[in-house]
């Protein structure tokens, strides 16, 4: 099994997102159980989540209670999984997404988001999205306090600028544990991220690895290279696209969201993949 680090923390060099499982088009509850249940059989060690993966608005951390009560009916050992969560985006519940960076917010949030994972720590927690209304120092600031209060275990940002990363690994004092940006064959803006987080030893979380919900299944398709490449090793294109983001650098940890046991298996098995110079080469050459 291929592992990769969080700060000192080991896990699968795949994790699992859980948004799939809880906004439009969610399936219903026992399947998202079976889903979860099957990553963490597969040896997934790494499940991301968010208070704000939810449909309606008096349902705030949907997601966080289904992983919570996966894990609590998990016959193996839960503690060998790092859950990461995210507060500062909101779900009105009418489809929008909205921003609150404020401090006194993310505190509220964090120790909420603790309550319905049933931690007293969790394990990562994560500035979800930069909020124009707040200073991102001050947004930061919150979660280096909530750091230092042992109300969270590492610290992470989503959604970041190289500039962003930089100011929170410095407000953080050197204790910024992971980036969670969009990256995938269909979205490679966030290189320069990705990059900067290999040089200075911080796990690269991309979401959306597969470039997205309504796209993943049709990634062959759209990305020729990535179905060859697949034909030739007898696996799916998107077992591809997850090799090829893992060779990007040894920082990289893919989330590939899934709502199907078999969709989080054959995610899984990226790990294992092993891709020649050449394909590669031809892969970094898709646009």
């Amino acid at each position: 099994m291929q592992t990769r680090h969080i700060a000192d923390v080991p896990v699968h060099a795949v994790g699992l997102g859980g948004m799939p499982m809880s906004i439009e088009g969610r399936p219903d509850r026992e399947r998202s159980i079976a889903t979860i249940h099957a990553a963490l059989d597969a040896g997934v060690t790494l499940i991301d989540t968010a208070d704000a993966y939810h449909l309606h608005a008096d349902e705030v951390g949907h997601n966080e209670e289904l992983i919570a009560e996966a894990l609590r009916t998990w016959h193996g050992d839960a503690s060998s999984v790092l859950v990461a969560t995210k507060g500062g985006h909101l779900r009105p519940g009418d489809g929008s997404w909205t921003l609150d960076g404020r401090p006194e917010y993310l505190k509220q949030a964090a120790q909420a988001s603790a309550r319905r994972l049933g931690v007293e720590a969790i394990g990562l927690y994560q500035f979800h999205r930069p909020d124009p209304a707040v200073p991102y120092e001050e947004s930061v600031g919150a979660i280096a306090e909530l750091l230092d209060a042992g109300t969270i275990r590492l610290a992470g940002i989503s959604n970041a600028n190289p500039e962003q990363i930089r100011l929170a690994q410095d407000i953080l004092g050197g204790r910024l544990a992971a980036v969670q940006n969009q990256y995938s064959p269909a979205f490679r803006s966030s290189q320069a991220e990705l990059d900067l987080c290999a040089e200075l030893g911080i796990a690269f979380l991309p979401w959306s690895p597969l470039g997205g919900i309504a796209r993943a299944g049709d990634l062959g398709d759209t990305f020729a290279p990535f179905a060859q490449v697949a034909d030739a090793h007898g696996v799916s294109p998107q077992q591809v696209a997850l090799a090829w983001e893992l060779a990007q650098a040894d920082v990289v940890v893919p989330i590939p969201g899934a709502s199907r046991p078999a969709s989080i298996q054959d995610s899984v098995r990226a790990a294992d993949l092993e891709l020649t110079a050449d394909e590669l080469g031809l892969l970094d050459a898709t646009a």
